[in-house]
């Protein structure tokens, strides 16, 4: 694994790097499939709202990308993770108004997902760990992801995908690493996240998508109730794309028509955004 922290090759940072501390900092990871990085100025874009939204200054995209040239990707296929932290402060949570910002910029491996999981579905299971619930930081995708770690901790079943997550008035929000759509007389719906939750790049895709093919999309509170009742379930993020929902829980889904022409819509908005 390559890392890049500051502009300079290294793989370590100060132990009072407030990101460790705090999880003071926001992240984003992108896909980069043969040399092309996908939906790069979407994910600047989340990654400069989440900066302006806990104060922290802003990063140029030609320093990002200066940064992730360095890593020299050979893989056909990888996955660049930038993280973007407050820097080292001393102790306590006041803000120290000299800090200054961390930079880091590491390429990883693709997941091994089967090959033929976007045509056969994935399967879901239901997590027990709520979503925690604070409007400040709902839509961010922050450095403080243990919600997220606890529910992931929660199965081992490989044949399992992804867990959904719920607030604690039953309301389901995300999947730990995902967002999901539900369909329904050939209107779309995924969960409001007003108050908690990540907004995801390609969820922001897929609704602005939906109205494009004249599909309604509508921001609703969602039960598992309501999913169970669905005609199609899918899940998306940046490395998964669209990938239909085969099974959640007990309850099994054989048909994905209107998932797959989202699928192959994206994907070809996929390649005209790539950088």
């Amino acid at each position: 694994m390559n890392i890049i922290i500051n502009g300079q090759v290294n793989s370590s940072i100060a132990a009072s790097d407030r990101g460790l501390a705090y999880g003071d900092g926001l992240f984003e990871t992108i896909a980069c499939v043969d040399g092309h990085l996908q939906f790069f100025s979407q994910h600047m874009q989340r990654l400069n709202e989440g900066c302006q939204r806990l104060s922290l200054p802003l990063i140029p995209q030609q320093q990002w990308l200066h940064d992730i040239r360095q890593l020299n990707i050979e893989q056909p296929a990888a996955v660049i993770k930038l993280m973007l932290t407050r820097g080292s402060g001393g102790r306590g949570y006041k803000i120290p108004q000299d800090a200054k910002l961390t930079r880091i910029v590491s390429v990883h491996s693709w997941p091994h997902y089967a090959p033929t999981l976007r045509q056969e579905g994935a399967r879901l299971i239901v997590c027990r760990t709520p979503v925690s619930i604070n409007p400040a930081l709902a839509g961010l995708k922050h450095l403080n992801r243990l919600d997220n770690v606890l529910a992931r901790a929660e199965w081992e079943d490989g044949d399992i995908l992804e867990g959904l997550m719920l607030d604690t008035q039953g309301h389901v929000i995300e999947g730990t690493m995902s967002n999901l759509f539900a369909i329904e007389d050939q209107c779309l719906y995924t969960p409001s996240l007003a108050q908690a939750g990540v907004a995801g790049v390609i969820r922001q895709q897929l609704i602005a998508l939906s109205a494009k093919l004249g599909y309604d999309c509508k921001i609703v509170p969602l039960s598992v109730k309501h999913l169970n009742n669905m005609d199609e379930l899918f899940i998306c993020n940046s490395l998964l794309g669209v990938c239909p929902v085969r099974q959640l829980e007990d309850k099994h889904f054989k048909q994905w028509p209107i998932t797959s022409i989202l699928q192959q819509q994206l994907n070809m908005n996929e390649a005209s955004l790539a950088v």
